[in-house]
């Protein structure tokens, strides 16, 4: 249908999107106050299965932490997208700690600065999925397939937060640490993330992973390399562990996951795959959902659209 020119299937195909998109359903939730800026998670659910228990995708939008929000076009055409194949999604706010400042979180940002800007924007992801498993049984949630993601800041953020939670809570055992601790997570995905050291991934915290990245990606490394590229005298001169790195980890640890990677992508991979999506929501079903024991490696020459 979609190759056919006639207008009268065209006509068809735009009031099939109108419709579908019409049945999705949005509440907005404050989830925390930190330094006193409030917090905000927009919920997502397909009207038809309002009442239902359902997987659920926590979403952290992109940005260097300086720009974006929850609810840009790209990410609310993904929630959407989300909602319309059975999951409940959730587009979450954070604190944009390099908002508006001189050096952003580039090559000038120090690496002690970056450093702590992960770990406090995983902070701000911890307490949005605490929030989301607290409020389980009103936003009708199934806590035992709770699956997170974000693209290229917020995938970071994510990667950070569930792979490198010692990190992220300094190994200190308090009560913050203990409730997140103890909460289930089915899976992450990511669109051109990073963590700070793949080498604190441990059993206990390695959790099955979907990760999209570009081999040619000039801002998060793919494999590991030094973040933005930053030459060793910069300030922002960091190593990180991409997507690449991340998979093999997961693979040494015997961690079910897939590393879809673009041979001539670059950073544009932290967008939305919208022209492959069913590709994307088959492995996050086999992965997350139907719990099986995957460890893939895709490659495609051609870019994201």
């Amino acid at each position: 249908m979609i190759n056919n020119p006639k207008y009268g299937i065209c006509f068809l195909l735009v009031f099939t999107v109108h419709f579908a998109i019409a049945q999705i359903q949005k509440s907005t939730f404050e989830y925390a106050v930190v330094e006193n800026e409030k917090l905000y998670l927009d919920v997502y659910k397909n009207q038809a299965a309002i009442d239902n228990k359902q997987p659920v995708l926590i979403w952290m939008h992109g940005g260097g932490f300086s720009v974006g929000a929850r609810d840009n076009d790209v990410d609310v055409r993904f929630m959407e997208e989300v909602a319309e194949r059975g999951y409940t999604a959730v587009s979450i706010s954070y604190r944009l700690l390099r908002k508006d400042t001189e050096t952003g979180f580039g090559c000038d940002c120090p690496a002690e600065i970056k450093r702590q800007v992960f770990r406090e924007a995983a902070k701000d992801f911890w307490k949005a999925v605490a929030y989301v498993y607290q409020n389980a049984k009103k936003l009708k949630i199934d806590t035992t397939n709770i699956i997170v993601g974000g693209s290229s800041a917020g995938a970071e953020g994510v990667m950070n937060a569930i792979y490198l939670r010692d990190w992220v809570f300094e190994y200190t055992n308090s009560k913050e640490f203990r409730d997140i601790d103890s909460i289930p997570i089915a899976g992450v995905l990511s669109f051109a993330g990073a963590v700070v050291d793949q080498r604190y991934i441990n059993e206990d915290t390695a959790v099955p992973g979907l990760f999209y990245h570009g081999v040619k990606d000039n801002l998060v490394p793919y494999g590991t390399a030094p973040h933005h590229y930053c030459s060793p005298e910069r300030a922002g001169y960091i190593w990180l562990d991409g997507a690449f790195s991340v998979h093999q980890k997961l693979n040494e640890l015997q961690t079910p996951n897939v590393l879809v990677t673009y041979t001539e992508g670059k950073h544009e991979i932290s967008g939305v795959p919208f022209n492959d999506l069913d590709l994307l929501f088959k492995w996050m079903n086999r992965l997350f959902i139907e719990k099986e024991v995957i460890q893939a490696h895709l490659i495609k020459e051609n870019k994201i659209e």
